[in-house]
């Protein structure tokens, strides 16, 4: 490090403060955004929505890393779509855009070369255009059939030079549309499910208690008649923190968690209660009746959402019938990665 870059670091402010100043600008930009959408914005969910062949998205440079991921982001979502590179575009690759597709071209200058190359082949074919840019009098906008102005005042660094706010508002504008379409048909998780077969997205959304708990024989359990002796030994042999209390036919009675018998061993103590007494009491005695349960069908996510919101960190697994067919702890969803 020279000398002259050493004093440009000690004379400016903290990279945290220029941090917080970079997002705070690109966050004020999509506000006003999200301020200037109008009835443009539903014309265009209209065309994409009646259109019956793929939305084709192209862009060059930043912007058209953009318009990969909303490409991809559609396709994703349920609406088919692909990315075309401008450049491969006009040499071959347009023999992709069908008659039926509709066309996202991304210019934030809306004066690309690249992307004004596209539009006579384009309009040739009959496919409608829908420009993002954040200049509505350039040559893209004017040659487009729906422009959806994605302007900014400024970008997020002092020179004004690097696509920065204007690509976040690009990308905001596009997970928009994505999301949009998304809600309006009518898609579900599992519809969502199949289109995210692996990865983080598709554990969350396909991820089912059954997956993940214990099932006999590592399931801890006693039945209703037997005594905290027995308790205490299921507990320590099967280590998951928790024995399920079971009456005839295995319906689920009560719980007693490691928690539960600290106290229990506490409040003996306390009243100066031997241990054989407390290893001859009855589980129905001290466990808690009636407690939580989650069934084997329940998603292994909202399982996790129950258990944080309840604070609990083990729970009895019931199948339909409100038979106990396993553990679960709260451990288990969390090495799952949810």
């Amino acid at each position: 490090m020279n000398d002259s870059d050493k004093k440009k670091i000690d004379t400016a402010v903290s990279p945290r403060d220029l941090a917080r100043s970079v997002i705070m600008h690109e966050s004020s930009a999509l506000s006003a955004l999200a301020d200037s959408l109008d009835e443009t914005f539903d014309m265009v969910v209209d065309i994409l929505l009646k259109c019956r062949g793929r939305i084709v998205v192209s862009g060059v440079g930043k912007s058209g890393i953009i318009g990969r991921k909303i490409a991809a982001t559609l396709l994703s979502t349920g609406t088919p779509a692909m990315y075309l590179h401008p450049t491969e575009g006009v040499h071959g690759d347009l023999g992709a855009i069908l008659f039926n597709d509709v066309v996202i071209l991304i210019s934030n200058s809306g004066e690309s070369s690249e992307i004004l190359g596209l539009i006579p082949a384009i309009k040739a074919l009959g496919s409608q255009i829908i420009a993002i840019t954040g200049n509505p009098e350039s040559s893209l906008a004017k040659s487009s059939d729906k422009v959806l102005l994605c302007k900014v005042e400024r970008e997020a660094d002092r020179h004004n030079l690097i696509p920065s706010a204007s690509t976040a508002a690009q990308l905001a504008l596009g997970d928009s549309l994505a999301l949009v379409l998304l809600e309006l048909r009518g898609y579900d998780r599992d519809d969502l499910a199949m289109r995210h077969p692996a990865g983080a997205i598709g554990r969350r959304l396909t991820l089912k208690v059954a997956d993940l708990m214990h099932p006999a024989p590592e399931d801890p359990r006693v039945h209703l008649g037997d005594t905290f002796r027995e308790a205490l030994f299921e507990l320590t042999a099967k280590r998951l923190g928790a024995v399920s209390v079971v009456e005839n036919g295995g319906k689920l009675a009560g719980i007693i968690t490691d928690g539960d018998i600290k106290r229990l061993l506490e409040k003996f103590e306390k009243d100066r209660r031997s241990i054989d007494e407390l290893m001859d009491t009855g589980v129905g005695e001290i466990m808690i009746h009636d407690p939580k349960r989650i069934t084997e069908s329940t998603r292994a996510i909202d399982a996790l959402r129950f258990m944080e919101n309840h604070q609990i960190s083990q729970i009895p697994v019931v199948n339909s019938e409100s038979v106990v067919v396993g553990m679960l702890r709260l451990l288990d969803l969390v090495r799952a990665g949810l």
